[in-house]
Protein backbone atom coordinates (compact mmCIF):
# COMPACT_ATOMS: atom_id res chain seq x y z
CA UNK A 1 0.00 0.00 0.00
CA UNK A 2 2.83 2.50 0.93
CA UNK A 3 4.54 1.28 -2.61
CA UNK A 4 0.72 2.42 -4.36
CA UNK A 5 0.76 5.20 -2.55
CA UNK A 6 4.50 7.05 -3.29
CA UNK A 7 3.48 5.84 -7.95
CA UNK A 8 -0.08 7.43 -7.27
CA UNK A 9 1.78 10.78 -5.77
CA UNK A 10 3.92 10.90 -9.48
CA UNK A 11 1.47 9.58 -11.35
CA UNK A 12 -1.93 10.77 -10.40
CA UNK A 13 -3.57 9.33 -14.01
CA UNK A 14 -2.59 5.76 -13.45
CA UNK A 15 -5.81 3.75 -12.76
CA UNK A 16 -5.42 0.07 -11.23
CA UNK A 17 -4.14 -1.47 -14.79
CA UNK A 18 -1.07 1.06 -14.50
CA UNK A 19 -0.71 0.50 -11.16
CA UNK A 20 -0.40 -3.57 -11.03
CA UNK A 21 1.56 -3.16 -14.58
CA UNK A 22 4.17 -0.62 -12.50
CA UNK A 23 4.34 -2.82 -9.21
CA UNK A 24 4.79 -6.20 -11.50
CA UNK A 25 7.72 -4.67 -13.31
CA UNK A 26 9.39 -3.73 -10.00
CA UNK A 27 8.62 -7.83 -8.68
CA UNK A 28 5.47 -7.63 -6.74
CA UNK A 29 3.06 -9.73 -7.27
CA UNK A 30 -0.74 -8.12 -7.49
CA UNK A 31 -3.54 -8.31 -9.52
CA UNK A 32 -6.09 -5.90 -10.42
CA UNK A 33 -8.70 -7.11 -8.39
CA UNK A 34 -6.37 -6.75 -5.54
CA UNK A 35 -5.24 -3.40 -6.44
CA UNK A 36 -8.54 -2.22 -6.89
CA UNK A 37 -9.41 -3.33 -2.95
CA UNK A 38 -6.33 -2.03 -1.86
CA UNK A 39 -7.65 1.83 -4.00
CA UNK A 40 -10.52 1.64 -2.24
CA UNK A 41 -9.43 1.65 1.35
CA UNK A 42 -6.68 3.88 0.71
CA UNK A 43 -9.58 6.18 -0.76
CA UNK A 44 -7.22 6.71 -3.97
CA UNK A 45 -8.62 7.18 -7.61
CA UNK A 46 -7.10 8.23 -10.80
CA UNK A 47 -7.71 11.47 -12.25
CA UNK A 48 -8.04 10.15 -15.47
CA UNK A 49 -11.81 10.06 -16.61
CA UNK A 50 -13.71 6.80 -16.22
CA UNK A 51 -17.12 5.45 -16.24
CA UNK A 52 -18.82 4.45 -13.07
CA UNK A 53 -16.93 6.38 -10.50
CA UNK A 54 -18.13 5.86 -6.86
CA UNK A 55 -20.95 7.91 -5.79
CA UNK A 56 -21.23 9.89 -2.71
CA UNK A 57 -23.86 8.82 0.27
CA UNK A 58 -27.03 8.88 -1.29
CA UNK A 59 -28.98 10.43 1.90
CA UNK A 60 -25.70 13.60 2.18
CA UNK A 61 -26.96 16.71 0.44
CA UNK A 62 -24.55 18.10 -2.36
CA UNK A 63 -23.57 21.56 -2.81
CA UNK A 64 -22.84 23.60 -5.63
CA UNK A 65 -18.89 24.33 -6.63
CA UNK A 66 -18.69 27.85 -5.84
CA UNK A 67 -14.80 28.51 -7.16
CA UNK A 68 -15.06 28.11 -10.88
CA UNK A 69 -14.92 31.91 -11.99
CA UNK A 70 -13.43 33.00 -8.22
CA UNK A 71 -10.47 35.03 -7.87
CA UNK A 72 -9.03 34.14 -4.84
CA UNK A 73 -7.11 37.11 -3.16
CA UNK A 74 -6.98 37.39 0.56
CA UNK A 75 -6.62 34.97 3.83
CA UNK A 76 -9.55 33.52 4.61
CA UNK A 77 -11.37 33.73 1.68
CA UNK A 78 -11.72 30.02 1.23
CA UNK A 79 -10.77 27.40 2.83
CA UNK A 80 -10.31 23.85 1.65
CA UNK A 81 -9.95 19.99 3.11
CA UNK A 82 -8.82 16.22 1.96
CA UNK A 83 -8.25 13.38 3.49
CA UNK A 84 -4.99 11.07 2.56
CA UNK A 85 -3.67 7.85 3.66
CA UNK A 86 -0.41 7.87 6.22
CA UNK A 87 1.53 4.29 6.21
CA UNK A 88 2.88 3.08 9.63
CA UNK A 89 5.15 0.14 10.39
CA UNK A 90 2.02 -1.80 11.23
CA UNK A 91 -1.25 -1.18 9.42
CA UNK A 92 -2.35 2.60 8.22
CA UNK A 93 -3.93 5.93 9.33
CA UNK A 94 -5.47 9.01 7.55
CA UNK A 95 -4.80 12.45 7.85
CA UNK A 96 -7.03 15.02 7.45
CA UNK A 97 -5.89 19.08 6.88
CA UNK A 98 -7.96 22.12 7.19
CA UNK A 99 -6.05 25.08 5.19
CA UNK A 100 -6.18 28.50 3.63
CA UNK A 101 -6.46 28.48 -0.10
CA UNK A 102 -4.97 31.63 -0.62
CA UNK A 103 -1.95 31.56 1.88
CA UNK A 104 -1.16 27.22 1.58
CA UNK A 105 -1.43 27.55 5.76
CA UNK A 106 -2.33 24.52 7.50
CA UNK A 107 -4.77 26.06 10.07
CA UNK A 108 -5.59 22.86 11.65
CA UNK A 109 -5.49 18.68 10.98
CA UNK A 110 -6.26 15.35 12.55
CA UNK A 111 -4.52 11.94 12.41
CA UNK A 112 -7.33 8.80 12.78
CA UNK A 113 -7.16 5.10 12.62
CA UNK A 114 -10.63 5.22 11.05
CA UNK A 115 -12.53 6.53 8.40
CA UNK A 116 -15.44 8.45 9.58
CA UNK A 117 -16.18 11.93 9.56
CA UNK A 118 -15.90 12.55 13.85
CA UNK A 119 -12.10 13.48 13.18
CA UNK A 120 -12.62 15.32 10.21
CA UNK A 121 -15.43 17.72 12.05
CA UNK A 122 -12.38 17.75 15.34
CA UNK A 123 -10.37 19.81 12.78
CA UNK A 124 -12.68 22.12 11.40
CA UNK A 125 -14.06 23.54 14.80
CA UNK A 126 -10.56 23.59 15.52
CA UNK A 127 -9.94 25.54 12.84
CA UNK A 128 -12.94 27.71 12.99
CA UNK A 129 -11.63 28.76 16.93
CA UNK A 130 -8.50 29.50 16.49
CA UNK A 131 -8.81 31.78 12.90
CA UNK A 132 -11.50 33.88 11.39
CA UNK A 133 -13.60 32.19 9.49
CA UNK A 134 -13.83 31.80 6.17
CA UNK A 135 -16.27 32.87 3.17
CA UNK A 136 -16.50 29.87 1.35
CA UNK A 137 -14.94 26.13 2.46
CA UNK A 138 -14.54 23.69 -0.66
CA UNK A 139 -14.34 19.53 -0.12
CA UNK A 140 -14.95 16.43 -2.45
CA UNK A 141 -17.81 15.01 -1.78
CA UNK A 142 -16.81 12.25 0.26
CA UNK A 143 -19.02 11.04 2.65
CA UNK A 144 -17.15 12.33 5.61
CA UNK A 145 -17.50 15.96 4.09
CA UNK A 146 -21.25 15.65 3.31
CA UNK A 147 -21.94 14.27 6.78
CA UNK A 148 -24.50 16.52 8.55
CA UNK A 149 -21.98 16.50 11.10
CA UNK A 150 -19.56 18.21 9.37
CA UNK A 151 -21.56 20.46 7.01
CA UNK A 152 -24.27 21.53 10.08
CA UNK A 153 -20.98 23.05 11.74
CA UNK A 154 -20.08 25.30 8.02
CA UNK A 155 -23.68 26.47 8.35
CA UNK A 156 -24.17 27.32 12.21
CA UNK A 157 -21.35 29.72 11.40
CA UNK A 158 -22.68 31.12 8.28
CA UNK A 159 -20.07 29.39 5.79
CA UNK A 160 -20.75 29.06 2.34
CA UNK A 161 -20.40 25.52 1.01
CA UNK A 162 -18.49 24.39 -2.16
CA UNK A 163 -18.08 20.64 -3.85
CA UNK A 164 -16.01 19.83 -6.11
CA UNK A 165 -17.19 16.69 -8.56
CA UNK A 166 -15.70 13.31 -7.27
CA UNK A 167 -12.00 12.72 -8.57
CA UNK A 168 -11.25 16.44 -9.65
CA UNK A 169 -8.44 16.26 -7.72
CA UNK A 170 -7.21 19.76 -9.22
CA UNK A 171 -10.32 21.72 -7.66
CA UNK A 172 -8.60 20.54 -4.97
CA UNK A 173 -4.84 21.56 -5.95
CA UNK A 174 -3.14 23.16 -3.19
CA UNK A 175 -4.54 20.13 -0.85
CA UNK A 176 -2.75 17.64 -3.28
CA UNK A 177 0.17 19.87 -3.27
CA UNK A 178 0.68 19.54 0.92
CA UNK A 179 -0.14 15.82 0.76
CA UNK A 180 2.94 15.48 -1.79
CA UNK A 181 5.29 17.59 0.65
CA UNK A 182 4.09 16.10 4.17
CA UNK A 183 4.59 12.76 2.22
CA UNK A 184 8.28 13.02 0.51
CA UNK A 185 9.74 15.73 3.43
CA UNK A 186 8.16 13.10 6.77
CA UNK A 187 6.46 10.32 6.11
CA UNK A 188 7.98 8.20 3.60
CA UNK A 189 11.26 9.29 5.44
CA UNK A 190 9.99 7.58 8.40
CA UNK A 191 8.04 4.07 10.13
CA UNK A 192 5.71 5.31 12.42
CA UNK A 193 5.43 2.41 14.97
CA UNK A 194 1.82 3.77 16.33
CA UNK A 195 -0.59 6.88 15.92
CA UNK A 196 1.45 8.47 18.72
CA UNK A 197 4.71 8.22 16.70
CA UNK A 198 2.68 9.55 13.28
CA UNK A 199 1.05 12.31 15.35
CA UNK A 200 4.44 13.58 16.42
CA UNK A 201 6.31 13.24 13.27
CA UNK A 202 3.36 14.80 11.74
CA UNK A 203 2.99 17.56 14.08
CA UNK A 204 6.69 18.48 14.03
CA UNK A 205 6.40 18.86 9.84
CA UNK A 206 3.38 20.83 9.82
CA UNK A 207 5.10 23.35 12.32
CA UNK A 208 8.45 23.19 9.73
CA UNK A 209 5.76 23.58 6.96
CA UNK A 210 3.61 26.53 8.48
CA UNK A 211 6.95 28.74 10.02
CA UNK A 212 9.88 27.65 8.39
CA UNK A 213 9.56 25.87 4.75
CA UNK A 214 10.00 28.81 2.19
CA UNK A 215 7.03 29.03 -0.60
CA UNK A 216 8.39 30.47 -3.93
CA UNK A 217 4.98 31.12 -5.21
CA UNK A 218 5.05 32.99 -1.69
CA UNK A 219 7.52 35.36 -2.83
CA UNK A 220 9.62 33.33 -0.65
CA UNK A 221 7.58 33.24 2.58
CA UNK A 222 6.52 31.06 5.32
CA UNK A 223 2.94 30.27 4.53
CA UNK A 224 2.63 31.67 8.23
CA UNK A 225 4.05 34.65 7.63
CA UNK A 226 2.00 35.19 4.33
CA UNK A 227 -0.89 34.63 6.00
CA UNK A 228 -0.72 37.21 9.06
CA UNK A 229 1.19 39.84 6.72
CA UNK A 230 -1.68 39.34 4.78
CA UNK A 231 -4.17 39.97 7.04
CA UNK A 232 -2.66 42.95 8.58
CA UNK A 233 -2.35 44.79 5.04
CA UNK A 234 -6.39 43.93 4.53
CA UNK A 235 -6.79 45.57 8.10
Amino acid sequence: MRRIDEVHLRCPFYGSRKLCETLRAEGLQVNRKHMQRLMRVMGLESVAPKPNTSEPHPEHPIYPYLLRTLLICRPNQVWATDITYVPMARGFAYLVAIIDWYSRRVLAWRLSNTLDSRFCVEALEEALERFPKPDIFNTDQGAQFTATAFTQVLLSAGVRISMDGRGRWVDNVFVERLWRSVKYEEIFLHAYEDLDEARAGIGRYFDFYNLERLHQALGYQTPDLFYRGQLNHAA
